[in-house]
């Protein structure tokens, strides 16, 4: 089965005629132009193909033999026939990449499948950012790998995180923070999480990172350090007494650098990046932040990959 895609945009192509936006913006100053999708199947278009709609989209049967998964459109997730396995996916990764997630868990999909990116547009900055997220999604990556992601407060990093694994058939979502009846607000902020991700993820509620690290093979990430070390220092007490707190805590922390370092699986980890904001004004603040800082250092050293989301943009760091 050959397929070769002629034009890979939405119906209005990329960039879209009279859109102001960025994306179209940076296109149209590179003299770039993406045509909207059209498919060519062992030579034939492929809505002259044999195919049966599903929910989505189109089963696809190739002139040659072989079975195809087709989006529709821009958000459409095709459903699977039952018991197909499919020699290729033609799917809308830009706005549904964790389809492709769902696809590879059902078994609808596998490793060899041909996966490819169709009805791509302004939803995504540029062909560049669209390359960097295929590169997570069409190979994910086995354990060990290590990859920790640093931010400040509502910088995007939680999201960045879970774009990474989005296309992973077999992710544990290891939720580090408490929900707290008497903090409605906290507890709306984990509700909003919890709903994003996808459905067949499993979600683990513990402050027990370094036990997860180690008993998992597949797909973790853990969001946040932050809130798993405010953890543990409530378990360890001695707010009155910063010092006592911190050598209570060390052996937490050396136990989790352990782990990380010795893990199987393919871990995204979200933490704060606390040397950009002001000095803590309380004892235990200072101590919180000097913790932090230090297990960010020792974890970026033990990891594969390290970036810094600003404003929902990453930066690779080296």
């Amino acid at each position: 089965m050959r397929i070769d895609l002629l034009g890979t945009a939405g119906p209005h192509g990329w960039p879209e005629p009279g859109c102001r936006c960025a994306s179209c913006g940076r296109l149209r100053a590179s003299g770039a132009h993406h045509p909207p999708t059209r498919v060519l199947v062992d030579g034939l278009p492929l809505e002259e193909c044999s195919r049966q709609e599903v929910p989505g989209g189109h089963d696809v049967r190739a002139p040659g033999g072989g079975r195809i998964l087709y989006a529709s459109g821009p958000g459409a997730a095709p459903e699977p026939m039952p018991g197909v396995r499919y020699d290729a996916a033609l799917l809308d990764l830009v706005g549904r990449p964790d389809h492709l997630g769902r696809l590879r868990r059902t078994g609808a999909v596998t490793s060899a499948s041909e996966i490819l990116a169709v009805h791509v547009d302004h939803r995504i900055a540029s062909p560049g950012e669209l390359d960097r997220r295929l590169g997570w999604w069409l190979r994910p990556r086995r354990g060990p790998y290590r990859c920790l992601l640093l931010g400040g407060s509502r910088s995007g990093k939680s999201r960045a995180a879970e774009l990474r694994l989005a296309a992973h058939p077999d992710v544990t979502y290891v939720a580090t923070g408490r929900a707290d009846d008497a903090d409605p607000e906290w507890s709306a902020r984990i509700a909003v999480h919890r709903e994003r991700r996808p459905s067949w993820w499993r979600t683990a509620e513990t402050a027990d990172v370094a036990g997860t690290l180690r008993g998992e093979s597949g797909a973790v990430l853990v969001d946040g350090l932050g809130t798993w070390l405010t953890a543990v220092m409530d378990d360890c007490g001695h707010w009155d007494a910063p010092t006592a707190m911190a050598d209570a805590v060390e052996p937490r922390i050396d136990e989790l650098v352990g782990a990380w370092r010795t893990t199987e699986a393919h871990v995204v980890a979200v933490s704060d990046e606390v040397g950009l904001s002001l000095v803590p004004t309380s004892p235990a603040g200072r101590v919180f932040r000097d913790l932090l800082g230090r297990l960010n250092q020792r974890l970026a050293a033990e990891s594969e990959e390290t970036s810094l989301v600003v404003a929902g943009r990453t930066l690779e760091l080296s």
